[in-house]
């Protein structure tokens, strides 16, 4: 990976560092996190840890998952790929330290989970290689267990400092899959440290053009969820033809990708085309919701 460094200290969910601020992630620092794990882990299915199973379908009954997850051999093929993902339990006790502590990022990131299945049983035919793909599960955000819950649960706009604090989530979920997992370089952390990247170079932690199917699918879901659903600091969320508006806009931009982008409007539809055969309209009739405030940084600190 390119050099970077950190900007803040990454620490588990019991606040064990695991490593400083200003740490330079190079291959032997990372070596040496991995070494760190005494012993190997127990593992666990993901739907049968706890309440995973029940409140992953209940997610699917609000407004517009209803939608997208109405047809029944949509939501049962979901169940059988997702029933087959694996993880170690600390990744799982991670995952619900979220539902009690933090519920939206413990929803937000289930349903980008279910929604990149989804998607890449469109643009995937080989099962086996669909379940190698979404064998990271739901860990794209788990290195919010280094940001502070004030930060993840604030109700105003962030101001830069904690913004700055709260990008470091990607490079943090890249440390703690890569020592969770005893693999730098398993699929899972390469997705948490790169999730929020885009495919014209401007995103973050590192400023580099994506170009890998399986994060693009990720990439999109996680901009979609976002926009749909409550967070703490928006009183209304986006509708969902705004927040489609938005991402077949930051396709057109080639911010995203707008092959997934166009998956994703399909699965929308009612009565769902291939997305090959997707019609996505250019006009724009949506609005942003009220105070709406993504995006926006406070600038005084």
């Amino acid at each position: 990976m390119p050099d970077c460094r950190l900007t803040h200290p990454v620490t588990d969910r019991k606040g064990t560092l695991l490593l400083a601020a200003g740490t330079r992630l190079s291959r032997q620092v990372m070596e040496t996190v991995v070494s760190g794990q005494a012993a190997p882990v127990e593992s666990c299915r993901l739907l049968d840890y706890r309440q995973v199973r029940s409140d992953l379908l209940g997610f699917f009954a609000a407004s517009p998952y209803d939608l997208i997850f109405h047809e029944p051999h949509r939501r049962d093929d979901l169940l059988n790929i997702a029933g087959d993902v694996i993880m170690p339990e600390p990744v799982l006790e991670s995952l619900y330290h979220f539902r009690e502590l933090d519920f939206y990022t413990y929803r937000h990131t289930l349903l980008v989970f279910a929604l990149s299945i989804l998607i890449a049983r469109e643009l995937i035919d080989d099962r086996d290689a669909l379940l190698q793909e979404v064998m990271a599960g739901p860990t794209h955000d788990i290195g919010k267990l280094s940001v502070p819950l004030e930060i993840l649960t604030k109700e105003t706009p962030l101001t830069r400092a904690e913004h700055a604090h709260l990008r470091h989530h990607a490079l943090a979920g890249y440390v703690l899959l890569s020592y969770y997992f005893q693999d730098p370089g398993t699929f899972a952390a390469e997705v948490a440290r790169d999730h929020h990247e885009r495919k014209d170079g401007s995103g973050y932690p590192l400023g580099i053009s994506i170009d890998n199917q399986m994060i693009d699918i990720i990439m999109v879901s996680d901009v979609y969820d976002a926009l749909i659903s409550p967070r703490p600091y928006r009183p209304v969320s986006y509708d969902n033809r705004t927040a489609l508006e938005e991402l077949t806009r930051q396709a057109d931009a080639g911010i995203i990708s707008e092959t997934v982008a166009r998956v994703l409007v399909a699965l929308n539809r009612r009565s769902p085309p291939h997305f090959s055969q997707c019609v996505v309209s250019t006009e724009r009739r949506g609005s942003p919701p009220s105070k709406n405030v993504y995006g926006v940084i406070e600038t005084k600190e």
